[in-house]
């Protein structure tokens, strides 16, 4: 059976797969489109199920925004060529997009369909390891950033009593730094107030253990103990609260004291919220 190079390309086109792929498909389908497009489809999943154990630790993170809305998911592949694959990507965009129209804020079955007829053409195990939405309230601001290529992805959401100070340059500047600096340093919690109690009671068992071992303690009063205690407590949350942490512009100072200043600039009792560090991988 002749089977015409136009055919292949036809269905090369509308299923992604390779052109050998097509053509045996065509061969087996009798030179019916419909029944190759199946057969290559059947092929693939079957594939899928094969390359399902296999480890997704390379990816990339893919965003979305409208209307004050953000949707950011991760897909996971095998290997960083694939993360850089142009399907790849342009799946990854399109999913993080629909996401967004539908309000989705997880995967479901149609999701995990859509990944698995993409891994059957890219012929790599691919999975979404997530899906993050955000949306804004009255009187708050969102902004994304992805840094590198697509590794990490940051949304900020901060908040302000006045409208215009979330129009302030300055103010929409310092929002996208901080997004910069949150790439960059990785914050484990937004302020002190937020870190786990058992973080706190951990790092206190540690601490105790270290001062213990000290000769440098010994015969030390209790209060002075404690208040060693307390301070590194103190010093080490600040290492891992935003707001404690030095600004990635200007490390002389705090992000809490940059934000300070911008309140005093615009009048306002602006400050950043909440945010949204997304790695790939974990």
């Amino acid at each position: 059976m002749e089977i015409k190079a136009s055919d292949i390309k036809l269905l090369r086109d509308k299923t992604g797969a390779g052109m050998m792929d097509c053509k045996k498909a065509l061969v087996e389908g009798g030179g019916d489109p419909v029944k190759a497009e199946k057969l290559i489809k059947e092929w693939g999943l079957a594939g899928v199920e094969k390359r399902s154990g296999r480890a997704t630790n390379e990816g990339r993170i893919f965003l979305a925004e409208k209307d004050g809305s953000i949707v950011a998911i991760e897909l996971g592949c095998e290997t960083d060529f694939v993360a850089r694959n142009e399907d790849f990507i342009k799946f990854g965009n399109n999913t993080a997009a629909l996401c967004l129209e539908k309000g989705w804020t997880a995967s479901n079955e149609e999701l995990e369909t859509m990944v698995r007829d993409v891994a059957s053409v890219i012929k790599e195990n691919i999975t979404l390891k997530r899906v993050v939405a955000v949306k804004a309230a009255a009187g708050e601001l969102l902004h994304s950033y992805m840094h590198g290529e697509g590794r990490i992805g940051v949304i900020v959401k901060a908040a302000a009593d006045k409208a215009e100070a979330l129009q302030n340059a300055e103010v929409q500047g310092f929002v996208h730094d901080i997004a910069l600096h949150i790439a960059a340093y990785n914050p484990v919690y937004l302020d002190q107030s937020k870190v786990d109690a058992t973080w706190v009671k951990e790092q206190q068992e540690i601490f105790t253990k270290q001062m213990e071992g000290d000769e440098k303690m010994k015969g030390k009063p209790a209060n002075v103990i404690e208040g060693i205690l307390k301070g590194k407590i103190n010093k080490a949350m600040s290492e891992i609260c935003l707001m404690d942490q030095g600004f990635v512009k200007d490390e002389k100072q705090k992000v809490s004291a940059v934000i300070q200043g911008l309140q005093k600039a615009t009048g306002s009792n602006f400050t950043v919220v909440d945010y949204n560090y997304i790695r790939v991988g974990e």
